[in-house]
Order: C-alpha cells, then sequence, then structure tokens
C-alpha cells in the first residue's frame, strides 16, 4: 500500500487518494473507508485526512454527506490553476536555464581542463547514485549542470547559476512532482552524452545536447497559451 513521506503530508495524501481512485480501487459512488482506517494505510494522522479529503471535495472528487460518510462523485480532478500557474512559471525557470547553460556547455568544451573533466564525472557517477528519490535526485542534478558551468571558466555564468539555483531546485521538485516520473535511463543518458561531448572537446554537440535536453523538459510540460 502507497504511504506519504514527504511534505506537505495533506497534499501527498490527498495524490495518493486520487491515485487510488484513478486506478479502480473505488468506483463512482463508492463509500471510501473511514479516517481510522485510511489514516495508517497512508502513514499520517487522521487529522490529514480529513484535510485531503476536503481538498479533493474542492475539487469535485469526493463528497461527504452528513451521517453516510465519503463518497466518490468524480473519477478524476480536472487541473487546478495553482498547478496551471507552477507549470508556467516553471517554463519560465527552463528559459532561464537554456539561457546560462546552453552557452556555458559549448564554453566547457573548448576550455575544460583535467580537473574540470574529472569533476564532471564525479558529479555524474553522483547523479546516477541518486535516481529514485525526487529531492536527492534534484540535488546532484543541480550539482552536475553546476560543475558543467564551472567548467566554462566564466565567472559571470558561474554567479548567475548560483544566484539562481536556490530558485531552479524549487522549481525543478514542482515540475518532477507534476510529470511523477524523473531519473530515467534515457534520461540518464543525455547527461553521459553530455559529458562526453564536453570530454571530447565538442562545443557544437555539447551546446545542442544541453538545449536538447532543456526543451524536452519544457515541452514534457506542455503549457497553455
Amino acid at each position: 500500500m502507497a504511504q506519504v513521506r514527504r511534505t506537505p503530508l495533506a497534499d501527498q495524501a490527498a495524490e495518493v487518494l486520487l491515485d487510488r481512485i484513478r486506478s479502480g480501487e473505488w468506483t463512482l459512488g463508492a463509500k471510501l473507508p473511514g479516517e481510522t482506517t485510511l489514516a495508517p494505510q497512508l502513514g499520517v494522522g487522521r487529522s490529514t485526512v480529513r484535510e485531503a479529503i476536503r481538498q479533493l471535495s474542492g475539487r469535485g472528487v469526493l463528497a461527504t454527506r452528513q451521517g453516510a460518510g465519503v463518497f466518490v462523485t468524480a473519477l478524476d480532478a480536472p487541473e487546478d490553476w495553482d498547478t496551471v500557474l507552477r507549470r508556467t512559471d516553471i517554463v519560465a525557470v527552463i528559459e532561464a536555464r537554456a539561457a546560462i547553460e546552453c552557452e556555458a556547455a559549448a564554453l566547457a568544451a573548448e576550455r575544460r581542463t583535467p580537473a574540470d573533466i574529472r569533476a564532471i564525472r564525479q558529479a555524474l557517477g553522483k547523479r546516477a547514485e541518486h535516481r529514485s528519490e525526487l529531492e536527492s535526485h534534484v540535488d546532484t542534478d543541480t550539482a552536475f549542470h553546476r560543475a558543467v558551468v564551472a567548467a566554462a571558466h566564466n565567472p559571470i555564468l558561474l554567479e548567475l547559476f548560483d544566484t539562481f539555483t536556490p530558485r531552479l531546485r524549487g522549481a525543478m521538485i514542482d515540475m518532477l512532482r507534476i510529470r511523477k516520473a524523473y531519473g530515467s535511463d534515457a534520461d540518464h543518458a543525455t547527461h553521459q552524452e553530455l559529458a562526453e561531448a564536453i570530454i571530447a572537446r565538442d562545443a557544437e554537440t555539447a551546446a545542442g545536447s544541453s538545449r536538447a535536453h532543456l526543451q524536452s523538459l519544457k515541452s514534457a510540460l506542455n503549457p497553455p497559451r
């Protein structure tokens, strides 16, 4: 049984319940188990379950009937405006990343030193080790991209990246939560290709690999226009 492990707990609990409804565990009109049953299944307290139910009720998925219980009134939830706005904001972050990182990748291919190569390989290795846990994945991914920017030996690009990192971290975590997929073999292979292009001093391929990776992230979000 899926359990909630990350905060905010109520949001995560609501998503777990919604996933169970989508999977067909509860059909339209079905009554949900009580709080005392759901709380241990989700690994949260009863108050968190109540808040999760309140959220899904607000999205039209559940309905509480006084004295009868909580019932499924829809099998999915329309995307809410918070998600739409958050997704649009993430696109802006990805575009800013491209402005910094594509140029940095090309410069890194031209200027990298043996020490830079070691740093990039080490960061790539750590990234490979942390592909299953969301926040660790984002942190090691960011460290890899920072190693690439550092190899460009342009202090302004590096300062921009470091200034941008706190906002970048939050946006990437939000993005991967929306996509609910990360750390695939194909995704890691694109990072290996970027590293290999830099090591081979192939500036054109390095810049193109960086741009293609970031464009794929942006396209996957498919924001409304």
